[in-house]
């Protein structure tokens, strides 16, 4: 398998994980079952009232990432930011709290490296280390595949935009180096990846993905918004499952913060799978198709300045 098929597997896996979560977002895993029995097409209304197919801020904001790396031929934060400000001033139907905040101080006048710490030292334990930003990096993880300490250093520095707690800019950073791994198809990227980070990121991350990476199957995980939670489940799923829709599927079903976990699970089957594993009726009803594969091509293709 190519690595550009698992660069557009991460990107359109992402984004139908994202998509198939959206109408259910919120809901517990029995009122999803209730209604459903299993969730595994797209449909329209539900939360936040779309049609099928409709993503949301994760890919929204991924989307902007991938076209500030393509157009500026390099990371540059000032440009990621001024996108992220853009979209925040559309009115988007869908916005984390975190999010918001940030991005309401950048367009004030505060500097864009500096608005994610001031609004994670305001908030108290709880409501500071959200999933904002580990959902929408792994555009990240295409460009800067081939170099790890790169890909490390741009993934804090982007999520410092909007999610400054160490738990945010370390999942950021052990998300990507998870699926650097899994595009140049090596056995074991999660391991590898916290085996990078082990002695510097907060100890309360590692100690929740180490049963991850040891394959261990978990019967506890949790679908809230914290990063912590968001990652181990999405990792979970998106690693042991065995397809693609499977993982994406289950990740949705569990209920929650259903359309992120969805999107980071989504995102690491894709790369794990390729995007030829995705299910065709998926890929024909989600917004963005040609675009987000497009963008893919040229990620992988990407020579930093």
């Amino acid at each position: 398998m190519s690595l550009e098929d698992r660069a557009s597997g991460t990107l359109l896996g992402l984004a139908c994980g994202d998509a198939l979560g959206r109408p259910v977002e919120f809901r517990s895993a029995a009122q999803i079952e209730q209604e459903f029995g299993q969730l595994d097409a797209m449909i329209g209304e539900g939360t936040h009232n779309q049609q099928a197919g409709t993503i949301t801020d994760d890919t929204a904001l991924a989307l902007r990432i991938a076209r500030s790396l393509v157009e500026q031929g390099r990371f540059d934060g000032a440009d990621v930011a001024d996108r992220f400000v853009e979209w925040y001033q559309s009115g988007p139907f869908d916005i984390g709290l975190m999010t918001a905040d940030a991005l309401r101080r950048i367009k004030n006048g505060t500097s864009w490296d500096e608005a994610g710490t001031t609004v994670w030292e305001d908030r108290p334990e709880g409501q500071n280390a959200g999933n904002g930003s580990i959902m929408r990096c792994a555009p990240y993880a295409i460009a800067f595949c081939e170099d790890s300490e790169q890909l490390v250093s741009v993934s804090q520095a982007s999520s410092q935009i909007t999610h400054a707690d160490p738990r945010c800019t370390y999942g950021c950073v052990v998300l990507n180096l998870t699926l650097a791994g899994l595009l140049h198809d090596r056995d074991t990227p999660l391991t590898t990846a916290l085996d990078h980070v082990r002695s510097e990121a907060p100890d309360e991350l590692v100690d929740a993905l180490d049963p991850i990476a040891d394959r261990q199957l978990l019967e506890d995980l949790q679908n809230t918004g914290y990063v912590v939670h968001s990652l181990q489940t999405a990792l979970h799923d998106g690693l042991t499952s065995e397809t693609a829709a499977d993982a994406i599927v289950t990740a949705v079903n569990r209920g929650g913060d259903t359309d992120t976990i969805g999107a980071i699970a989504g995102a690491v089957a894709g790369a794990r799978f390729g995007a030829g594993a995705l299910p065709e009726r998926w890929l024909e009803t989600i917004d963005r198709r040609e675009e987000l594969n497009r963008l893919a091509m040229r990620l992988a293709d990407f020579n930093p300045e």
